[in-house]
């Protein structure tokens, strides 16, 4: 990795200055000569006549929709700036979920601000970095200048694409701190744009804020919905690619299904939504492995939870849980089987109309009976229920919303979440699972180390519901099958 010139170069370690270099003040090291080199010589590479991109209309949308909640109130988004991973690296940026919603941008240091034009109504504009200078050496001597990281969109460039008037972000600062009138943001993504408005805001009415934004993406719109069969389409071929290698995982690790994974969500989408989840053998009982460091062997199952990020950061989650070498064992057939039919009673309870924990009562309800019925608890299923008792298997709740968060609406306030009631539009996982530890001694031997879930993204439509992920087979003979067919 190259090492660019900062300004910030102790002064022992910089070169000897000539008298030349000496006399340009605005990088140590660098000649009149040079300096001079490099402003010049430079083609225009304005775009003219950009297409706005393809959500802007559903962006205008919803920032419509926000202003109506907060009329007559400053109204304050960040992107978020980049996060140092170790010394002078960062990780990959990713635009804050609420920014992103909004406005369709996904760059670092952008702000969208919405200022009130009375008691209704807002002007929105998005404060972003403007293309590098070249005056002042910016673009080549700057670690984050564009010789080193690639072009930027100019601000004219951007109005077009995103439909939004656009300034540049570096003033903003400035003109916060002189901005009178009430204010909300939303906090813990730009620490700078948060100081500004440090005596102007309180942490009630911008946790308010934050919340909205959570309800607001609950129900999804046809941009959105598209997006997210995009990304449950890629991640199906994402498990294809899986099961075609799993003999080259067996002799490698866990860590070969999560490349084979990430190569497709790099390909087709933007990223992965989320940490790979790629459990072999005992790990399947852990719930959210994401080491993938762990041997993979033929006669166990794998556990693989993974999703793609499209472009526009709608994520898939999907789960399915695999012999490795492409047959169950007959207690792995059993307990997958349970969790299948627990998860069949769980999607068919998503409707409009139903309350959100409908499906995860009936879920467990069938899970409950298996355990009985299996002489791991003492019923009545009623009593087991009540008492929470198939929890020490079950572990976790059978599904969350989904969107542009793994996790979607998750600061949503409990009676618009988990007690409300689902709405055509809404998208949802369904993944039940059951869990046996390996060093659990109140389970018969052959139960210890497996773990089975499987998950499905659900759309609630006007009629039921729509299995985004129904490109995957789900029973255990059908997984047989496919399995088969991939590997030839």
């Amino acid at each position: 990795m190259a090492d660019e010139l900062t300004p910030e170069t102790p002064e022992e370690e910089q070169p000897k200055k000539t008298h030349k270099q000496r006399k340009n003040g605005l990088y140590p090291g660098v000649s009149d000569e040079l300096a001079e080199s490099m402003r010049t010589g430079w083609a225009d590479t304005e775009l003219h006549g950009l297409e706005p991109i393809a959500q802007a209309a559903h962006t205008a949308a919803r920032r419509a929709a926000l202003s109506a909640r907060f009329p007559g109130e400053r109204l304050v988004v960040p992107a978020g700036r980049l996060k140092t991973r170790s010394n002078d690296t960062e990780y990959p940026f990713r635009a804050s979920t609420e920014y992103a919603y909004l406005t369709g941008d996904q760059t670092e240091n952008g702000v969208l601000v919405l200022e009130p034009t009375g008691e209704t109504g807002h002007t929105a504009t998005v404060y972003l970095l403007p293309r590098s200078n070249r005056e002042n050496g910016e673009f080549w001597l700057s670690g984050q200048g564009e010789l080193w990281v690639g072009r930027r969109h100019s601000l004219a460039e951007a109005e077009q694409l995103l439909g939004i008037p656009a300034k540049d972000v570096r003033e903003l600062a400035e003109a916060l701190t002189e901005a009178e009138g009430p204010v909300r943001a939303v906090r813990g993504h730009d620490s700078g744009i948060e100081s500004a408005l440090t005596d102007k805001v309180t942490k009630e009415r911008d946790e308010e804020l934050r919340v909205y934004l959570s309800e607001a993406r609950a129900v999804k719109d046809e941009f959105e919905i598209g997006e997210l069969q995009k990304a449950v389409d890629s991640t199906v071929r994402g498990f294809e690619d899986v099961v075609k290698v799993l003999d080259k995982a067996e002799a490698t690790s866990e860590r070969y299904i999560e490349g084979t994974f990430f190569l497709r969500a790099r390909v087709e989408g933007n990223d992965i939504g989320y940490g790979s989840i790629c459990a072999a053998g005992p790990h399947a009982c852990t719930l959210h492995w994401v080491r993938n460091d762990g041997d993979v062997r033929s006669g166990d199952l794998l556990l693989l939870d993974a999703g793609v990020e499209t472009h526009s950061l709608y994520t898939a989650d999907v789960t399915r849980t695999l012999p490795i070498n492409g047959t169950y064992t007959d207690i792995q057939r059993k307990i997958y089987d349970a969790v299948y039919e627990s998860q069949e009673a769980g999607i068919a309870a998503v409707k409009p109309g139903a309350k959100f924990r409908d499906f995860h009562d009936a879920s467990q309800h069938v899970l409950a009976e298996k355990l009985v019925e299996w002489g791991l608890l003492e019923g009545p299923v009623e009593r087991v229920l009540e008492l929470g008792l198939q929890r020490r298997w079950t572990l976790h709740g059978t599904g969350h919303m989904l969107g542009m968060d793994v996790h979607d609406c998750a600061a949503a306030r409990t009676e618009a979440y988990v007690d409300g009631t689902l709405e055509p539009g809404m998208c949802l996982t369904v993944e039940p699972g059951l869990y046996f530890q390996a060093d659990d001694l109140t389970v018969p031997e052959e139960y210890r180390g497996i773990g089975v879930r499987i998950e499905d993204d659900i759309l609630v439509t006007e009629d039921g519901n729509r299995n985004l992920s129904a490109g995957l087979p789900r029973t255990s003979v059908e997984v047989e099958a496919w399995m088969a067919r991939l590997k030839g």
